[in-house]
């Protein structure tokens, strides 16, 4: 695929600055499609389509988990896991004031506010990983270790969606 055929987003930007290989992926995006639309566009496993989901802390500061696409996160696990109180999902417009980019677009990768980065551990284990690359129907194929730039913390959060 040429650089004219996919976006040059803040996350492509940001992937070609750190010298990361990887592969874009254009779809037909799909309003609540989630990582089953492009696995279904794609053939590819679910489980290895990573989400990137903004929560807020009490403190209504925000982080973000990447998750499997054929799972969910305990909230309650995670604030164990971060010493809190209580986690819960960001709101859309709160996510895209700290990200730079719209729900169903979020990418980890050139967020405009740096937020802490979890990465569900058995991530690690996978041989690729398709990830948002800043756009609705935009995603790119990667190695994981590409995610150690994002200075990740892992944890266990993953519960059967």
């Amino acid at each position: 695929m040429s650089k004219a055929e996919y976006p040059v987003t803040q996350a492509v930007r940001f992937l070609r600055s750190k010298k990361i290989d990887f592969v874009p992926y254009v779809y037909a995006y799909e309003e609540h499609g989630g990582t089953a639309r492009f696995a279904e566009c794609t053939s590819k496993p679910e489980h290895q389509v990573i989400k990137t989901i903004v929560l807020q802390d009490e403190h209504k500061k925000g982080l973000v988990v990447l998750m499997h696409g054929d799972k969910h996160i305990s909230t309650r696990n995670l604030a164990r896991e971060l010493g809190l109180k209580h986690i819960e999902p960001a709101t859309a417009d709160q996510a895209a004031k700290w990200t730079g980019y719209l729900v169903g677009g979020t990418s980890p990768f050139g967020m405009k506010t740096a937020l802490p980065v979890y990465v569900e551990e058995s991530i690690w284990a996978l041989d690729e990983i398709f990830i948002n690359g800043g756009k609705r129907g935009f995603i790119v194929g990667m190695k994981p270790e590409n995610l150690r730039t994002l200075n990740p913390q892992d944890v266990h959060v993953a519960v059967d969606a």
